[in-house]
């Protein structure tokens, strides 16, 4: 056994008790948000933890040891001489502005779902076998929902679609778009949103999402969108779409390469299907960052599971990279397939038949 480097030893040791501190804090996060703690804050001015309490209505001994905690962390901000807590501006982004691209708490509540079912994430693991998406801690589809749609929100009309060669006006004029793997609709009615004169097919192979995918379709007035349950590779073609999307899903299908070759089938002769997955590079050593590691846990933890509890397994990976998602394209029969455009954590390819 090669002899100990202590200083090395010192800074592993550091690392994990940082880590730590970040999943204790994950969690404080958590809760803060779930019991409107942040909300109380949202204003930034500086408060005693007992009026911050009081406007949360939350126990107020609890709520110091758990502002304290965030001050350690820089969650939150705390001014010694007047023992007062507050959040900065961009504190009051990432945790107090529900529509805020920098908002985090979607991806908290990913992972407090993980550690609530964390003896299936370890038997799965250990066998190797599948684990459907269905089967997920609830808290697992609300968080996805919450983590991803800040950002689709900043980027899907402004960014992603004028990317792409001529579907805005398409899209604009009135045409037919397919939405696969929507989870609870928030592309789809924004799409519907944009778009008044097109129609909008969104589609999910997770029934209760689709249920909670109408009630916000419902909410936000729309009529042109339709919600159906239906697996990426059995949906109905509509007389061939003008447009098909697939946002952060994917890697998360057995077969890919059916479910886009499926896709092809079903658009219209000058269709175009656009892909969004997670940024990732081509090799492992270009994804061994910290959004990287974010992404491989998931993986691990909940894109790969699925993809082996169904048909071929394919197992791509949250990481898969351009070059293997291109291939994926290429291989279900799309003539032209190119990186249309990225974002801070999206890669955007844009495939035509």
């Amino acid at each position: 056994m090669a002899e100990l480097n202590m200083e090395k030893l010192e800074e592993l040791a550091g690392r994990v008790v940082g880590n730590a501190n970040a999943a204790l804090s994950g969690l404080l996060a958590y809760i803060a948000d779930q019991t409107g703690v942040y909300r109380a804050m949202a204003d930034g001015e500086p408060r005693s933890a007992e009026d911050i309490a009081a406007a949360a209505g939350v126990d107020s001994r609890y709520l110091k040891e758990l502002l304290s905690a965030n001050a350690a962390t820089e969650y939150v901000s705390y001014d010694a001489e007047t023992d007062r807590f507050y959040l900065s501006p961009e504190q009051i982004a990432v945790f107090a502005t529900e529509e805020s691209p920098a908002n985090m708490h979607g991806l908290l509540q990913i992972i407090v779902a993980q550690y609530a079912e964390h003896e299936t994430a370890v038997d799965v693991f250990r066998s190797g076998k599948g684990r459907p998406w269905g089967e997920q801690h609830p808290c697992q589809f609300c968080g996805t929902d919450r983590f991803f749609r800040p950002g689709y929100i900043a980027n899907l009309v402004t960014n992603w679609i004028t990317a792409l060669e001529g579907v805005q006006e398409k899209l604009e004029s009135g045409g037919t778009i397919a939405d696969i793997g929507c989870g609870h609709g928030s592309t789809s009615v924004l799409m519907a949103e944009t778009f008044p004169k097109s129609k909008v097919f969104a589609y999910d192979i997770h029934g209760p999402s689709i249920d909670d995918a109408r009630s916000k379709a419902a909410a936000a007035g729309v009529d042109n969108i339709v919600f159906e349950r239906a697996d990426g590779s059995n949906i109905p073609s509509n007389g061939g779409y003008d447009f098909a999307c697939v946002f952060d899903a994917l890697h998360d299908m057995g077969d890919p390469v059916g479910v886009a070759r499926h896709i092809r089938e079903c658009l219209a002769p000058e269709g175009t299907l656009m892909v969004v997955e997670p940024l990732a590079g081509d090799k492992t050593e270009d994804n061994l960052h910290p959004l990287g590691g974010v992404f491989y846990a998931a993986s691990t933890l909940i894109c790969l599971p699925n993809s082996r509890s169904q048909d071929v397994a394919l197992c791509l990976g949250a990481q898969a990279g351009p070059k293997r998602l291109i291939a994926v394209l290429e291989e279900a029969g799309f003539s032209s397939v190119r990186i249309a455009t990225t974002s801070a954590t999206n890669i955007v390819l844009e495939a035509t038949r």
